[in-house]
């Protein structure tokens, strides 16, 4: 059996949706453990559900046996004579691993972020068919119909800025943070490339951004809080012609799930700093300076 450990937003969610997809595809007893990723991850709940996905779950009896976890005296004795004979693999970066979709035992830690972990077609159209709903499904306000009918009708580029959780003390270390001098080269790339591109900012820090990208062709997109303004606000960016990242899995789903083969996509070079990821950029991607 493999379990796949689900954690972090609603981005790294779906990669590990979309691996669970693929080993199923491929015949493998494969569940996954929507618990245990969030006991110490107070932002985050299990999110993946909203878009009406359904899976197999794993039992804490299957989780403590992939991870030889048992609580018992005799467990614990074994273990100090013999060693944990645990079959708990953690990412260590970002590097696609071929050899994770040829596990037969297995519990998996780790976000999986590349298109290679689920690289067969029909995943591909089945993935696209769980995450891409119909706007009436998750719009729910005025603001966020007016955004799609101003999508449809212009050059638009979504333009993702995401700051506030990656500006704490606990994650500037670890994540590179989109300058302005990255959104400016990344802006000026893609008017070189399409003239009159009006540009939707999607943001969770909006002071910021009306502040360093503003003009006649800038959008800051504003919609009404509710439970499912996440799905709202990549609906719309998927919606958009082109597409301007920040070092998000939020924003690189958006993109993926554009499937038009004139889009644009622009991206941070460099998208974390303790780890590499090279196979998080796919060869639709062009890399900026960040």
């Amino acid at each position: 059996m493999i379990i796949i450990q689900l954690k972090g937003g609603l981005g790294n969610q779906m990669f590990q949706y979309a691996l669970y997809r693929q080993l199923k595809s491929m015949g493998k007893d494969v569940k996954i453990d929507d618990e245990t990723g969030f006991i110490d991850d107070k932002l985050r709940i299990p999110v993946i559900s909203r878009f009406g996905v359904e899976y197999d779950k794993a039992t804490k009896e299957e989780i403590t046996l992939l991870t030889d976890s048992k609580l018992d005296i005799f467990s614990r004795i074994r273990r100090k004579l013999t060693g944990r004979k645990s079959h708990r693999i953690d990412e260590n970066s970002g590097v696609f691993d071929p050899e994770i979709l040829n596990l037969e035992d297995a519990y998996l830690v780790g976000y999986w972020q590349s298109d290679k972990y689920f690289p067969d077609d029909a995943v591909i159209e089945a993935l696209r068919n769980d995450f891409q709903k119909r706007p009436q499904e998750v719009m729910n306000d005025s603001v966020s119909w007016s955004t799609l009918q101003q999508i449809e009708c212009c050059e638009s580029v979504s333009l993702h800025v995401r700051r506030t959780d990656y500006i704490d003390e606990e994650h500037i270390k670890i994540h590179n943070i989109c300058t302005q001098k990255y959104y400016k080269s990344a802006v000026d790339y893609v008017r070189g490339k399409v003239p009159g591109a009006v540009f939707f900012v999607f943001t969770d820090d909006k002071k910021w951004c009306k502040k360093h990208l503003k003009g006649p062709n800038f959008i800051v997109v504003e919609l009404s809080e509710a439970d499912n303004t996440d799905m709202a606000e990549m609906l719309l960016m998927s919606k958009c012609k082109h597409h301007i990242l920040a070092n998000s899995s939020f924003s690189w789903w958006s993109a993926w799930l554009n499937d038009s083969p004139e889009k644009i996509v622009v991206v941070p070079e460099k998208w974390i700093n303790n780890r590499k990821m090279d196979d998080i950029y796919t060869a639709r991607m062009t890399k900026v300076a960040i």
